[in-house]
């Protein structure tokens, strides 16, 4: 799998989760998913496995935590 491949995928992945914020009620884009999630790679890129599953186990009420935070960072 190359690079392009992998993005695409991660991007998927993202936009299936902000899609699932939707149906909640939240107005989510796949961008502020992949965002939150990113937030804690500051060091270096986790293995894929990682990546999946921190992007499909991000539940709600850590995403909203995490929104709020940036929002009083500006």
């Amino acid at each position: 799998m190359d690079d392009k491949e992998l993005t695409a995928m991660i991007e998927e992945l993202c936009h299936s989760k902000a899609n699932e914020f939707r149906l909640l009620g939240f107005e989510v884009e796949g961008e502020d998913i992949w965002k939150c999630v990113s937030s804690r790679y500051k060091k270096e890129m986790p293995p894929l496995y990682q990546i999946v599953n921190d992007i499909l186990s991000l539940k709600a009420n850590k995403y909203m935590n995490w929104a709020m935070l940036e929002a009083y960072k500006g």
